[in-house]
């Protein structure tokens, strides 16, 4: 890959980084919500909401829309979400190997 390339990559990474702002994604997994609503279902303020959105539209995840004067956000690239699962099922996986070796051990 090309160091523009890696860049991309970089910066979706660095995009998913933040607990926030997956609890925002998730929310977003149900449909198009207003920064207001949003900000009300994470429990943080629209300011903070609004900044971590910033982020996600840059990384090319999310699109914008605009009603009077309200800013309305949506999934640009579904693609989050199977990455999304790939790495939740790895973790379980990881997870529950651990808690079979721990059972085996305390049987042992």
């Amino acid at each position: 890959m090309t160091a523009e390339a890696l860049e991309l990559v970089a910066a979706r990474f660095k995009a998913m980084s933040e607990p926030l702002r997956l609890r925002i994604l998730q929310e977003l997994e149900r449909g198009e919500r207003s920064v207001s609503a949003l900000a009300e279902s994470v429990r943080s303020t629209q300011p903070n909401v609004s900044k971590h959105l910033k982020v996600l539209q840059d990384a090319g995840m999310l699109k914008r829309r605009q009603q009077g004067n309200t800013a309305f956000y949506s999934i640009a690239d579904a693609m989050v979400f199977e990455f999304c699962e790939i790495i939740c099922s790895r973790l379980r996986d990881q997870l529950e190997a651990q808690v079979g070796a721990l059972s085996a051990r305390m049987r042992a």
